[in-house]
């Protein structure tokens, strides 16, 4: 007898890492629920600051699949700004995406998942949770929080038998810059060169995802750059703060030319 194939839900999966995590996902076999406020062929509607939206998904993976195995909260947007350029229109706006929707989209299946005494929750944050550069406070911070929640979660639902994972990637190529809003031209400048000149794409990033998932790994670096940044910070902290407060200076100087 083989095992039923894992049920699995990505939010913002009608591109980039989204939907390169579905597509890994459904090369192994899964049945995967892509959703996305965009909409497309094979796109579930979601908006992921909607709670009716949430619990008509909820609804639907009950009505059609009965259960979940993996919830993959990926959805997210890209911005931030210096601290005396980004307003607080922009910092609402991440926080209800990057981490409401995180929040929203745990709170909505926890019920699911402790009935059924089992599944995994995957959030996607970024290296800017763990890593904190200059004129990002604002993308920095609801990430960060999104690290939080995924580890609070993970002691929370243990009992359960539900395991909680958070990703946390550098720059990489995707389409993510495309969607940013905001006031600090320097800032986006800055992050388009950088994901512009990332060396991965959105598949090797999922692929290794997938591996670490496997491996029982909670805190995801999935790839080089990321685990690199991170080691400098736990092993050296006063040559990490060097680093950022080097490119804090060339933020400004950028931003003064």
């Amino acid at each position: 007898m083989t095992d039923a194939p894992l049920r699995v839900l990505v939010t913002g999966a009608a591109s980039g890492l989204g939907a390169a995590l579905a597509a890994a996902w459904e090369a192994r076999g899964a049945q995967v629920l892509r959703t996305d406020r965009a909409s497309g062929a094979g796109i579930h509607p979601l908006d992921i600051t909607s709670d009716a939206d949430w619990a008509a998904v909820r609804d639907h993976v009950e009505t059609t699949w009965g259960g979940l195995d993996v919830l993959v909260n990926n959805a997210g947007i890209a911005g931030g700004g210096r601290l005396d350029v980004a307003g607080i229109d922009e910092w609402q706006r991440l926080v209800d995406i990057n981490l409401l929707g995180a929040v929203r989209g745990t709170a909505t299946f926890t019920p699911m998942l402790k009935r059924q005494r089992g599944g995994r929750i995957v959030n996607v944050a970024s290296l800017a949770g763990l890593v904190h550069p200059a004129g990002m406070a604002g993308y920095n911070a609801t990430k960060a929080a999104v690290v939080a929640l995924t580890e609070t979660t993970g002691h929370e639902l243990a009992s359960y038998g539900v395991t909680a994972h958070v990703v946390c990637p550098s720059y990489f190529r995707t389409n993510l810059m495309a969607g940013v809003e905001g006031r600090d031209a320097a800032l986006q400048t800055v992050m388009s060169r950088l994901v512009e000149d990332a060396p991965l794409g959105p598949d090797e990033i999922a692929a290794a995802v997938l591996d670490a998932i496997d491996a029982g790994v909670e805190v995801i670096l999935p790839d080089p750059a990321a685990r690199s940044a991170y080691e400098l910070k736990l092993a050296d902290r006063t040559s990490y703060d060097a680093v950022m407060r080097a490119q804090a200076r060339k933020l400004e100087a950028l931003a003064d030319d």
